[in-house]
């Protein structure tokens, strides 16, 4: 490419619309953000079917409107015509001395071809746009990749294919497992799923054209350049909800959508966030606990998904690891902790501590039982034999601590060990973590993507109760989700229930408590209404369980009962850490 090429403007020479080669002979088409000087520079790559010429503020004005109202200085680095959603800003990371590059993935924006998200065809494609990136003559050949959600969770899928030039990469609250993070929680259907693909995937289809969105900064159609006909695009993608339905065990279909953590050796930054229970956190404390790099780090914050990326603190962190591993900048990172974590407090505080790893070390693994009589929290297993039962769609039962004497950190990942039986041949079993001011009002904080998030959460269909002991941790039950073991009306069995890790300092005088009930968690206010938000936040966002075909009434809204032995009592497996 030539110099008149590049289009200068915002202190930037921009290339459009690149032509990266595919092995097939398909082009994917990319954006390239570049500093003014001519050089060779490393670049942050990013690579997703959300259309890279849709601006942030435009076209999801709520997100944009709380990153900058919580955090100004967000919104006036630059002047943000360039920034889009879930990736960096090019105008930011040029003075930085990064090259940008922002591919649209195959089926999705200005790039044709079939889509289907994060299909083995999408990484092989992700790969292939690496080794592109590094044989360019603006290239050092040392390629990041960067960016949230999305693009954050094609990086580990990638990462396991080890592109030769890859040298490191920031997964920024992004699953790893397609079937246990995004598709089903414990065996149970998530609907996020058929809203997200509805709402932001199909409306970015490459062949939308002149029905979608025109790029504010080019004045092309996001979507690319022709406009086909609905049929012909549903011809053109898979549908990616039909086909998680059509799979209700972890299959092939799953496994080759996740990554195979023991080939991700790259050095790595995973950023998670407490929040982030139904979708993201899972897969950033899994990558760094089960990935074979020797070089990772993880980082766990607060507050919706998409904001500290953007903030002061997300973006040291981001330019601190990518200096050192892209440009040999000798700034300490290699000699940092591997975890920094914000220590959730209420009242939405959070101060931030360095640990060595996860969990952390120290950690007190602490059994809290449950007097099914009283419903409470107690320390010791209740010697009665009893049991107690509760309508499936029903509130369920809530089991409350004392008042806390002392504060309490409660850090990591946890466990409900329960012994249930049902009037049907199934249960699906919810269970919150809750925390309970003085004065009897819930804490909850804003989630990734919930204003009113309870402290954790976990689920397990009965009959998915199996677990892989290979995998399986005292504190982590991993269950194999490969086999339906259907339960007798009324026989008891024993669930060991993963609850996905949290943080939280409960002060004196508060109480713990653990709602089991068969249906979501729902805040007791009134539903919050987001604009441009097609669904009610009720305290689990947009991770609901209610697929009628995956939870057919006849079988999930009978009864429910817990039992309890002086053998085998239920319990809850907490990771309390000491007072430092």
């Amino acid at each position: 490419m030539t110099e008149r090429t590049f289009d200068v403007r915002d202190n930037m020479r921009i290339l459009w619309d690149v032509a990266i080669p595919m092995a097939d002979g398909l082009a994917l088409r990319a954006d390239v953000f570049l500093p003014v000087a001519e050089g060779r520079y490393p670049v942050l790559m990013s690579s997703g079917p959300y259309g890279k010429g849709a601006s942030f503020r435009d076209s999801r004005p709520y997100a944009w409107n709380d990153l900058v109202t919580k955090h100004p200085a967000a919104g006036s680095r630059t002047s943000n015509k360039h920034q889009a959603w879930e990736v960096p800003d090019p105008e930011l990371w040029t003075t930085f001395g990064y090259a940008i590059v922002r591919v649209d993935s195959r089926g999705a924006g200005r790039s044709p071809g079939r889509l289907d998200i994060w299909s083995v065809q999408e990484a092989r494609d992700y790969y292939e746009c690496i080794e592109w990136a590094a044989r360019q003559p603006w290239s050092t050949g040392k390629i990041g990749l960067t960016g949230i959600s999305y693009f954050a969770m094609n990086q580990w899928q990638v990462a396991a294919l080890q592109p030769p030039h890859l040298a490191a990469m920031c997964a920024w609250e992004g699953f790893g497992d397609y079937y246990r993070d995004l598709c089903y929680h414990g065996g149970i259907f998530s609907e996020f799923l058929a809203n997200w693909f509805a709402r932001a995937i199909i409306p970015m289809q490459h062949g939308v054209g002149e029905r979608g969105i025109r790029s504010q900064v080019t004045g092309e159609f996001v979507s690319g350049p022709d406009t086909l006909s609905a049929d012909e695009l549903a011809r053109q993608r898979a549908d990616a909800v039909v086909d998680a339905i059509a799979h209700p065990l972890d299959d092939a279909f799953h496994k080759e959508r996740s990554p195979d953590w023991t080939r991700i050796n790259v050095p790595f930054l995973s950023a998670g966030n407490w929040g982030g229970h139904g979708l993201h956190l899972r897969g950033n404390t899994e990558a760094f606990m089960r990935a074979a790099s020797s070089r990772k780090w993880l980082e766990v914050h607060g507050d919706a998904h998409w904001i500290e990326y953007y903030t002061d603190y997300g973006l040291e962190l981001q330019k601190l690891f990518f200096d050192h591993f892209l440009k040999a900048d000798a700034n300490g990172w290699d000699k940092r902790p591997a975890v920094q974590l914000k220590i959730r407090h209420p009242g939405e505080r959070f101060e931030i501590r360095a640990e060595n790893e996860w969990p952390l070390a120290r950690t007190q693994w602490t059994r809290v039982f449950l007097d099914l009589d009283q419903t409470r929290l107690v320390e010791s297993p209740p010697p009665a034999t009893t049991s107690v039962s509760f309508e499936a769609m029903g509130d369920g039962l809530t089991f409350f601590s004392a008042p806390l004497d002392k504060p309490m950190e409660i850090t990591g990942p946890a466990m409900a060990k329960l012994f249930v039986s049902s009037s049907t041949r199934d249960a699906d079993i919810f269970v919150i973590l809750r925390v309970f001011a003085p004065d009897g009002t819930e804490v909850t904080f804003q989630g990734a993507q919930d204003p009113r998030t309870p402290i954790a959460q976990g689920w397990l269909r009965a009959s998915h109760r199996k677990l892989d002991p290979s995998l399986s941790l005292p504190y982590r039950p991993y269950h194999s989700h490969d086999d339906v073991q259907p339960l007798a009306p009324g026989q008891c069995v024993e669930l060991d229930i993963e609850i996905w890790p949290t943080c939280i300092v409960i002060p004196p005088g508060y109480r713990l408590a653990l709602t089991i009930k068969g249906k979501d968690y729902e805040h007791g206010g009134p539903p919050v209404a987001v604009p441009g938000i097609q669904y009610p936040l009720t305290g689990v966002g947009p991770f609901l369980h209610v697929n009628p075909r995956n939870r057919p009434p006849d079988v999930f809204s009978g009864r429910t009962s817990l039992h309890s032995t002086a053998q085998n009592a239920p319990y809850i497996l907490l990771p309390v850490i000491p007072p430092s």
